[in-house]
């Protein structure tokens, strides 16, 4: 059993990828924790149960139970029950991820760049091999809940092997004043640094490529909606027929975060032309969806629902053909710098079209980017530089000197 002095060996550790997280159809418990055996994790179980109660998500259920998997292999591998975890035990599984190979970056092509470098079209680097601390960091905040959840009913540890943030007094700038500055705070035990990532935006050029490589209708519609808009993938892929409405320029969503409630995004007239032209390619391959139907489809018989799977296929082949690593999520960036930087668009027009829950967040993007920096540093540098001024002694206007001695 791990203990306050236990010392381990991190770097010789071997943590074996025993157990899964599965999906059933149960929409109470969506995703579920299973061990080597296939056997439902019960505390892992009753947590996620609490979580979805407690208004979260699908996604954010199925994103809380990865973690979760994580940490009991983590104690699987160091023979160490849940509720027998030390602080010392949670320290080691940071370490641990901190240095050990991230299993989904094995998705990457052979011959791709390599990790962490920056791409030259798009300005923007690839991923790292190991765990991001942005990971790391969400992990710990799941992890604590969880013993949190167990703490409160009585079933649990007394204490909490993940150490307590430094501050009290619930959430950190749950009542802070939106007119002032957000005060400095230092980071909880075991936190990681996160770098300030500025807005990434795509370049024009590389959105004309882009644009130029799309072979079908759907995927035209798809990106100038994506452009357009605003909307997450998610959001955009859970569409039906009836939440386009051309006439009033507006899309509806199922929001983020709303419980299911659907939320008004704007979408440009172009993006509606090509949705018009893929919904006629529909209707020749004898498909006319109902309005209570899923807008996108796949292209290939039998047809079924476009999935976020079959998107990021279209756009990694679109990637290798341009040499760049543009993201879905690379468009909303694009949108809200575009609306940022328009001086007919109020920031809080902006805003709204983002669907921010706080300004802070989208003025965010009122930073410059770095590549506008460089531009401007450049004309600075190539601007020619001002003649001297001579110094050659006293000079004073005719026209001075007759105002205050008198005219001739």
């Amino acid at each position: 059993m791990g203990g306050p002095d236990v010392m381990r060996d991190i770097a010789s550790l071997t943590v074996a990828r025993v157990g899964s997280v599965r999906s059933r159809p149960d929409p109470v418990l969506p995703w579920i924790v299973v061990d080597g055996a296939g056997e439902p994790v019960g505390p892992v179980s009753g947590f996620l149960r609490n979580v979805l109660a407690c208004g979260s998500s699908t996604a954010s259920c199925r994103s809380y139970a990865f973690d979760m998997l994580r940490w009991f292999r983590f104690l699987a591998a160091i023979e160490v029950e849940w509720d027998r975890a030390q602080r010392s035990d949670m320290r080691d599984f940071v370490l641990w991820l901190r240095t050990s190979h991230n299993p989904a970056r094995d998705r990457r092509r052979r011959g791709a760049p390599a990790p962490g470098s920056v791409n030259p079209r798009t300005g923007k680097p690839y991923l790292r091999e190991g765990y991001a601390p942005a990971t790391i960091n969400h992990a710990i905040s799941v992890i604590a809940e969880f013993y949190d959840f167990h703490l409160r009913n009585g079933d649990g540890p007394v204490v909490s092997p993940v150490p307590p943030r430094r501050y009290r007094g619930g959430r950190v700038y749950a009542h802070h004043n939106p007119l002032e500055p957000f005060g400095l705070r230092r980071r909880g035990p075991l936190r990681q640094k996160q770098p300030e990532l500025a807005p990434r935006a795509v370049p024009d050029e590389v959105l004309a490529d882009l644009f130029a490589h799309l072979d079908c209708h759907r995927d035209r519609a798809l990106f100038s909606m994506f452009l357009t808009s605003g909307a997450r993938a998610a959001e955009l892929l859970g569409m039906s027929v009836s939440d386009a409405h051309p006439g009033d320029g507006r899309i509806f969503v199922r929001g983020k975060g709303l419980g299911g409630a659907k939320q008004a995004c704007p979408a440009s007239p172009e993006a509606f032309a090509w949705l018009a032209l893929y919904l006629g390619d529909l209707s020749q391959q004898g498909h006319r969806p109902e309005p209570c139907e899923p807008l996108w489809w796949t292209r290939r018989n039998p047809l079924r629902p476009l999935t976020y799977t079959a998107l990021r296929a279209v756009l990694r082949r679109i990637n290798e053909r341009l040499a760049t690593n543009i993201t879905i999520h690379d468009l909303r960036h694009t949108l809200c710098l575009r609306l940022v930087n328009d001086p007919n668009v109020s920031l809080v027009d902006a805003q709204q079209v983002m669907r921010h829950r706080h300004i802070t967040t989208t003025s965010g993007y009122v930073r410059p980017r770095v590549d506008e920096v460089i531009a401007k540093l450049q004309e600075h540098y190539n601007r020619p530089a001002a003649p001297p001024v001579q110094a050659d002694g006293w000079h004073y206007d005719q026209s001075d000197l007759d105002s205050v001695f008198g005219g001739r």
